[in-house]
């Protein structure tokens, strides 16, 4: 395989060049304009790409394509073998998820053409459609336009495509997902009225290139959700529990050789211990436990007699046996902790380090009876791997409902 010449501004490469290589087009002036791409950073991807995928292409050629659309443009654009290459990628480098056995699958659907509001919005639903496949969850990714060095084409405030409002009751008491007061309260000063019930979804809020937000609903079909009821207590259906089928988040930007796309939600399915120890059970979110212990009878008098575990047991028992039942894609923590050894052993069979995050791979339930506690991950800062997804301190804010950021 040819070499790909040298960085830009020229220098001499690491490693052999062909007896007469192209010529590089002229450096970029410095400094390049803000958000322009990084030609060491698109040169090492392009390296990257070619090496592990022996694509069959020409190195020269690619490379000087890239390097005259930079010098140009301040950016260039991706094949669609480098941009699905570059997010299956960017989901194996991610260190504080234990699912990613499955990288190499990951569908990517390729909206880069679309950058309007309006279409986002459409495309998302049409995200969460394509990805339920009847209950057969496919990890997907939808990549909508990517920024230009003038800055974002698009941007999805919401932390995922499906969340739920939070309200607050005259007496100052939630109701809802609490996570998501902010964002509820941003929606209605868009114009958005939802419901006021424990479960409605929220609106996506979509910034275009003009800065304006705007507030779309997802149609009803696109929301797949799932109503909690337990293997053996059949009074549990009537506590009103439900969840959505699909995670896909949303505020995350894709980072691909030096090309930043800010609107490309993606999801895989499920871990039980996401809905039935985290978002059903945090105390500023929906804090099901004590009814929970109150449906079971259990002695809440004191601490020591363990009620809130035996609740939180019942509570991920039901949601395990509910997305069976319907049918759904979910998977168990024991189950998921197996796999993802599995994933570390195949990544050091290839020859590479698999980035982890000790405090987000062991479980919220259990975590020393999974084998994914008992062991030491590669030290790695995930900030430093490329490609990767990308979490803004403002895209957090952003999901929150605070305008300005």
């Amino acid at each position: 395989m040819a070499a790909i010449p040298a960085r830009l501004p020229s220098h001499a490469a690491s490693r052999p060049t062909p007896p007469t290589p192209p010529a590089p087009p002229p450096p970029i002036h410095s400094p390049r304009p803000l958000g322009a791409v990084d030609p060491e950073l698109a040169r090492s991807f392009l390296e990257r790409f070619l090496s592990e995928t022996k694509a069959p292409v020409d190195p020269a050629g690619r490379w000087r394509a890239i390097a005259e659309q930079i010098r140009d443009t301040g950016t260039y654009t991706h094949t669609s073998a480098e941009l699905t290459w570059g997010a299956r990628v960017a989901w194996r480098n991610s260190a504080r998820c234990i699912g990613r056995l499955y990288w190499n699958s990951l569908a990517v659907r390729d909206r880069r053409h679309v950058s309007r509001p309006d279409e986002v919005a459409a495309q998302c639903a049409g995200h969460l459609r394509e990805t339920w496949r009847g209950g057969r969850i496919r990890p997907t990714l939808t990549v909508f336009a990517p920024d230009t060095p003038t800055g974002p084409r698009v941007r999805i405030w919401n932390e995922q495509l499906i969340r739920y409002a939070g309200y607050r009751r005259a007496d100052g008491t939630p109701v809802g997902d609490g996570r998501n007061l902010g964002i509820t309260e941003l929606a209605h000063e868009l114009g958005w009225r939802g419901e006021g019930t424990e479960f409605d979804p929220l609106p996506l809020i979509i910034e275009g290139r003009d800065g304006r937000l705007r507030p779309y609903a997802l149609p009803p079909d696109a929301i797949r959700e799932i109503a909690l009821t337990h293997p053996e207590h059949p009074g549990f259906a009537d506590l009103g529990l439900r969840w959505h089928a699909v995670p896909a988040i949303s505020n995350m930007r894709l980072e691909i050789g030096g090309v930043s796309y800010s609107a490309a939600p993606f999801n895989g399915w499920y871990m039980g211990t996401e809905i039935g120890a985290r978002n059903l059970v945090d105390a500023d979110r929906y804090d099901a436990l004590p009814a929970i212990a109150e449906l079971f009878a259990l002695d809440t008098s004191s601490e020591r007699t363990l009620w809130r575990d035996r609740a939180l047991i019942e509570l991920n028992r039901a949601v395990l046996h509910s997305f069976d039942t319907a049918g759904a894609t979910i998977t168990d923590h024991h189950t998921e902790s197996t796999r993802f050894l599995r994933h570390v052993e195949r990544e050091a069979e290839a020859g590479r380090a698999c980035p982890a995050d000790w405090s987000w791979i062991v479980p919220p339930v259990s975590g020393a009876l999974t084998p994914v506690y008992h062991r030491y991950y590669d030290d790695h800062d995930e900030h430093t791997l490329t490609p990767a997804y990308v979490l803004d301190e403002a895209a957090t804010r952003r999901a929150a409902g605070e305008v300005g950021t």
